[in-house]
């Protein structure tokens, strides 16, 4: 007798046991899904956006009034195409005085690429580097920028310059044309990085007032972008961008954005498609730029 008491007892403990558990499993559940937080509406904009252009998105954005972020496919590598014509500007003025900015660089008629507008005038008497930023920024020279990479020393020079602000994640291998066709991660970097480097190079301390105002100027008169990050912002905001195009598809821009009144916002946004003959869509650019102005709510 004792001992059917004893394990009715003992049945009767192990029952209040297992509900007790049950009941802080459920409890628990209940608060996370309570605690959850619903997806940003942005995702879900950006996710309809890729499939209404059959594309692949990818956005870094940097408010520096509030230090907030919005980001997606933050970390997905892209090829950054003509991009880095604001980078590789930004670690000339680095390493190079303001004076040097004025030394003549000679070239011959071999170095004029295909897309040329700018140098292919100046073969005679040569440039100035600082005129190749200029034309390597405003109007995407490709001479102009292959002339400035090899004045900073190549490629592998370009990577430890940009390692110097911390990006251990860009690859400059190649020139211009051959950097905009896709080959493994060369020549590719992240929505995040290049949002961080130009805010490095155009915001930071990494260069001084008046080389972050040339590179800004520059920028603010690139003659390429009007369809891109300024299409998506408002009326009377001013963008200093760089954008870049290439094979699969792929349009990209990286801009520092100026509403009225507030501190800047720093934006990437990088686009490609899967097949290697897809064309270009700068509404798909535009319109990933309104949406993230949109989120961040901007007045």
């Amino acid at each position: 007798m004792r001992t059917k008491e004893r394990n009715s007892g003992i049945a009767k403990k192990f029952r209040h046991i297992v509900l007790l558990v049950l009941f802080c499993l459920c409890l628990s559940c209940s608060m996370g899904m309570a605690e959850s937080p619903e997806q940003p509406a942005y995702l879900h904009e950006l996710e309809d956006l890729e499939q209404q252009y059959q594309a692949v998105v990818g956005v870094y954005a940097i408010d520096t009034e509030t230090g907030r972020t919005i980001a997606y496919h933050e970390d997905k590598r892209f090829s950054y195409c003509s991009t880095h014509k604001a980078l590789l500007a930004g670690a000339i003025l680095q390493h190079f005085s303001l004076a040097d900015l004025n030394e003549v660089i000679h070239y011959s008629a071999d170095d004029i690429l295909s897309y040329a507008p700018v140098t292919k005038n100046h073969i005679s008497e040569g440039m100035t580097l600082g005129s190749l930023c200029e034309a390597a920024i405003r109007v995407s020279d490709n001479t102009a920028a292959n002339l400035m990479m090899q004045k900073l020393g190549g490629p592998k020079v370009f990577k430890d310059c940009l390692q110097e602000i911390g990006d251990k994640t860009t690859r400059p291998v190649r020139l211009e044309p051959e950097l905009n066709t896709r080959d493994g991660k060369k020549d590719t970097s992240t929505p995040r990085q290049l949002a961080l480097d130009l805010q490095a190079y155009a915001l930071g301390d990494v260069l001084t007032d008046e080389k972050k105002a040339l590179l800004l100027d520059w920028m603010q008169g690139n003659a390429t972008g009007d369809n891109l990050i300024r299409a998506g912002v408002p009326e009377g905001w001013q963008v200093a961008d760089k954008s870049g195009s290439g094979a699969y598809g792929t349009r990209n821009d990286i801009a520092v954005i100026y509403p009225p009144d507030r501190k800047p916002i720093v934006l990437a946004i990088l686009t490609t498609h899967k097949d290697r003959d897809a064309k270009t869509d700068d509404a798909l650019v535009a319109e990933a730029a309104g949406i993230i102005v949109k989120s961040l709510r901007v007045k």
